[in-house]
């Protein structure tokens, strides 16, 4: 290593890296101790995991080979050497996804009751019936797409599944081509009454089986499914740019003439459509994808509930209640009284975060509230709290981050909502996206002004909060408080960022920096009796710079675990055997980030919006944040004592960047999802009878825990 600078044998490819992360979600697809549904689900998520995979990151690489770069990333490759190596790589796992789904998930399924069966494999009874819900819900909404001088090759939807038709035409006889799009309005799977039996049928089968209804008349010659995934890596020159939204707005409108970047097709001969097809794109081969089963795999989902069959899922973990705020009193009386208040979603409530913006929204004390928002859902309760808000006459500032990517069509709706209620709202800072989680509500008490916070690792998003694990912490602190209502005035205006934080530092103004004190700061005080300790939780390690200083540290004698969820760029093997690397899949997203530095005996914990990634720490408003409470501190210790011990869900990463899966069929008792959901249902149980400073109990590990203040 030279400087900060990482040669490329200690680094793996960010993409190659995001691949064997796939992996692991495809691994658990095969995991015949989940249940069947569930591992449907999660064929269905490694599909859509691989959709955005082309449409951003192949996309990317590909600009970059037309553009005849031949710069090396940090692992060395270059642009065309990874687009051959994601060839092949993604060529084996989509063969090995189709072999799972054909010849175990679907007949497993088949024979607990639930048949996902083709059109022409369907009885004289159950034809009757498909054909009958075509006529009535089905062929009204169909538009089929002639292709010839007048009707011009249409603008097709990226990731919907087409139908490509030949026939020769009723008036003249010729052969025609045709597309019928397969509505994505309309369920993807038909459900078909048999007995005990369900019966379920692929939408584009049934239309497949029915196009002579569409084409009267005219006589069908071979009709084909296929799916284009488009390019959607775009950027913006936000300094050229007068108003973001109607420019965003145009751009959404654009991406449906963007280049295809991935051509999906049943496997099969050669015939006259399938050629015709392929000259119709002029794609080269590396980009075009035969499958054996279904198209779009991602819509499976809508059949692992749609089949109504709870035995073949996990059993619920309901939300369990926030001890603090299982009661009726104002959120903000709770807050005055507790120090500061973590809440972990899924495992426990989102509501306790809703109450305090809806509160907000009612109480006449409540002079603002100051919010960021990055991903929303369709219906957001917090924009309807948000607008009530504003509507009652308090200042409501919102900064909604327009770039969200797949997710600006969503954000600029409730923009503009937000706006006729009233409240101000920002979209961000050129070149910068908004990336922060935070809340801070003023309220005037007799005279005197306090401010509330509300700190997170995830968006402020009711239903990903359902399926992502994240922790956000309620807070009256000063420090804290006086931090983020400067932060919020750098977002919304011309003010300079603090010179020194009074506790929080944020991108891209001095968490990188922040981050690498604390790492050297954790080797210099590293010796050989008591070396020093680093664990880091997050979704992606990819940065250069904090790899070198990550292999300095484990180089002091610092003891480095690393629970990261997907893309991990570091080499163990390059870490002197001091630096351990896990990652966790489960049936929750693992999403928060917690940082934890042993600090010569007087351990410090962090959380953060931010990931070990340039763009977090150089290209987003992000926030680090201490958590200083005894009692959360404790908390977050226990979190990440239960993440190190499970042996059931996790992956420990060898070397050359490979992930094992370490004794994990014998070990049912450490799945850390679940040993965590119990460990919250306790601390609700023992809030009944218990005083709050004692439901914390101490959990023991195999793994060597960190010294806390206990």
């Amino acid at each position: 290593m030279n400087g900060n600078k990482l040669a490329p044998e200690f680094y793996n490819s960010r993409e190659l890296s995001w691949l064997k992360f796939n992996t692991r979600v495809l691994e658990e697809a095969s995991d015949s101790d989940n249940p069947l549904l569930e591992r449907l689900k999660f064929i269905a998520i490694f599909s859509s995991n691989l959709d955005e995979f082309f449409m951003v990151r192949v996309a990317g690489l590909r600009q970059l080979q037309q553009a005849n770069s031949t710069g090396n990333d940090p692992a060395g490759y270059t642009p065309a050497k990874l687009l051959k190596e994601i060839r092949n790589e993604v060529a084996s796992l989509v063969k090995r996804q189709y072999r799972c789904y054909r010849q175990v998930l679907r007949p497993e399924l088949q024979n607990a009751g639930v048949d996902i069966i083709d059109y022409s494999q369907l009885d004289g009874r159950l034809k009757h019936e498909a054909d009958a819900i075509f006529q009535k819900q089905v062929m009204p909404v169909l538009t089929p797409l002639a292709i010839d001088p007048s009707h011009p090759f249409p603008l097709l939807r990226s990731g919907a599944i087409e139908i490509a038709v030949s026939l020769k035409s009723y008036h003249n006889k010729k052969e025609v081509y045709s597309f019928v799009e397969v509505p994505e309005c309309l369920p993807r799977f038909i459900r078909l009454a048999d007995g005990e039996r369900q019966v379920f049928i692929p939408m584009e089968d049934l239309i497949t089986g029915n196009l002579k209804h569409l084409f009267r008349g005219s006589k069908i010659l071979e009709a084909m499914p296929f799916r284009i995934t488009r390019d959607m890596d775009f950027s913006i020159d936000e300094e050229g740019v007068e108003d973001l939204l109607q420019y965003l707005e145009k751009e959404l409108l654009s991406r449906r003439r963007r280049s295809p970047i991935r051509l999906e097709l049943p496997s099969g001969k050669s015939t006259p459509l399938r050629q015709w097809l392929l000259d119709q794109f002029e794609l080269d081969a590396e980009y075009i994808y035969e499958e054996k089963g279904p198209l779009n795999l991602a819509n499976f989902m809508e059949l692992c509930f749609g089949a109504n069959r709870p035995d073949l899922l996990e059993s619920p973990w309901p939300p369990l209640p926030v001890p603090e705020f299982n009661n009726e009193d104002p959120v903000f009386d709770i807050m005055d009284h507790h120090e500061d208040i973590l809440c972990c979603v899924p495992f426990q409530t989102f509501d306790p975060l809703l109450r305090m913006i809806r509160e907000a929204a009612e109480d006449p004390t409540v002079l603002a509230i100051k919010q960021t928002l990055y991903r929303v859902s369709g219906n957001s309760p917090i924009i309807h709290a948000l607008r009530r808000a504003a509507e009652n006459g308090k200042q409501v500032t919102v900064i909604v981050e327009l770039k969200a990517r797949f997710d600006e069509g969503n954000n600029i709706l409730w923009s503009r909502k937000l706006e006729e209620s009233g409240a101000h709202v920002v979209y961000g800072i050129p070149g910068l996206k908004i990336h922060c989680k935070t809340l801070l509500v003023i309220r005037n008490q007799g005279g005197l002004i306090k401010r509330y916070c509300h700190l997170g690792t995830g968006n402020y998003n009711d239903k990903t909060a359902k399926l992502y694990t994240d922790i956000g912490m309620f807070t009256t602190d000063d420090g804290i408080c006086s931090d983020i209502a400067a932060l919020f005035n750098v977002m919304t205006g011309y003010s300079a960022p603090k010179q020194q934080w009074e506790k929080i530092s944020t991108a891209p103004f001095d968490l990188r920096q922040r981050f690498i004190d604390l790492i050297d700061r954790e080797a210099t005080l590293s010796t050989k009796h008591s070396p020093g300790r680093i664990i880091a939780k997050m979704n992606s390690l990819v940065d250069p710079e904090i790899i070198d200083h990550l292999y300095r540290a484990a180089a002091a004698g610092v003891e480095i675990d690393l629970i990261v969820r997907g893309i991990c760029c570091l080499k163990i093997d390059k870490g002197h055997g001091r630096i351990n690397v896990c990652s966790i899949i489960d049936r929750f997203l693992e999403h928060t980030r917690i940082y934890f530095f042993n600090n010569g005996g007087d351990p410090q914990y962090f959380m953060a919006s931010a990931d070990w990634m340039p763009r977090n720490l150089d290209r987003r408003i992000e926030v680090l944040f201490p958590v200083e409470n005894k009692k959360c501190r404790k908390m977050l210790k226990d979190i990440l004592d239960i993440q190190l011990d499970d042996k059931r869900k996790s992956r420990v990463m060898k070397s050359g960047g490979d992930y094992k899966q370490p004794n994990r069929r014998n070990d049912y008792s450490t799945r850390s999802q679940e040993v965590t959901y119990n460990y919250f249902k306790n601390i609700a149980k023992e809030a009944i009878t218990q005083d709050n400073s004692q439901i914390l109990t101490p959990l023991k590990s195999p793994r060597k825990n960190f010294n806390d203040e206990d």
